[in-house]
């Protein structure tokens, strides 16, 4: 059975693909009403699903019901990804959240499942066993310059 954080995952996924649009506003009480739940368990999902590494920004007002914004990321251009290094990567950065952005640049066909693997691999904890305590910083070192390779001329 799937769990909650899934179900609504999936609902509010297929919002987002009904609108065909890039910007998605809900109440968050009206949402917990909707599935049974609290409204922390929609920050939740929101918190963990809808991640700037996933491709997502969430804006978020309290009161009133709380109202969020979500705002799906088109990454199109050089721009873009040049934004996601300085604001996702930083100078540190974990396995799960590179593989994050991975996944999401494989998707919009950004990159391909080749060069995705072969990024995975090289960043990956079994590849960076030796560093220790540096392994995130080194991960982001390596990650930002295949993505700086990636978007350089031939």
């Amino acid at each position: 059975m799937a769990r909650i954080s899934d179900i609504i995952e999936k609902f509010i996924v297929s919002m987002m693909t009904d609108t065909e649009k890039d910007i998605l506003e809900i109440q968050r009480n009206e949402l917990a009403e909707h599935f049974k739940c609290a409204p922390s368990q929609i920050n939740y999902v929101l918190a963990t699903r809808f991640t700037p590494e996933k491709g997502y920004y969430i804006e978020s007002k309290r009161g009133g019901g709380g109202y969020i914004k979500i705002i799906r990321v088109n990454i199109k251009e050089e721009k873009d990804i040049r934004k996601l290094l300085i604001n996702s990567i930083g100078n540190s950065i974990t396995t799960q959240k590179s593989y994050n952005i991975i996944d999401n640049l494989n998707e919009k066909e950004f990159i391909t499942n080749r060069e995705s693997l072969i990024m995975k691999n090289a960043i990956s904890n079994s590849s960076l066993s030796l560093v220790g305590e540096y392994k995130n910083e080194l991960r982001a070192k390596i990650f930002k310059y295949m993505l700086i390779s990636l978007l350089s001329e031939e």
